[in-house]
């Protein structure tokens, strides 16, 4: 039988999908990532480090579109360590809300303060 997703862990992430397409945002960054978080900007294929990087990529992506991304599922990962978010990403525009065919996976680590302190995304496994 698998383990459950931690309530906390649970918690924060369906806050996080919920605040991340609003301008609540920035001001929700240091109540769920961790000050020296790891996190991937996917587009350019490297990592950013800490509030400010991560901050600075989001305000990028809203300048130039508006991402949306919907929670389908959490899942502790195969050994425990992990918990992995099976997302829908989409951009809205004029003409309404598109959803990618295909969902992906967000894979969160977190550190012992209950914060993300690392994130991937990866194919659907």
């Amino acid at each position: 039988m698998s383990e459950e997703v931690p309530a906390a862990q649970e918690s924060l992430l369906r806050k996080m999908y919920e605040v991340f397409s609003t301008d609540e945002r920035d001001a929700f960054v240091p109540y769920c990532l961790a000050p020296d978080v790891d996190w991937p900007n996917v587009a350019d294929g490297v990592r950013l480090h800490g509030h400010a990087e991560v901050r600075a990529y989001w305000a990028a992506q809203f300048e130039t579109m508006h991402p949306l991304v919907r929670l389908d599922g959490l899942r502790l990962d195969e050994d425990g360590s992990r918990v992995v978010a099976t997302v829908r990403p989409g951009l809205r525009d004029d003409s309404g809300d598109h959803w990618a065919e295909e969902p992906v996976e967000h894979v969160y680590r977190f550190g012992a303060d209950g914060l993300v302190s690392r994130m991937d995304v990866r194919p659907l496994s």
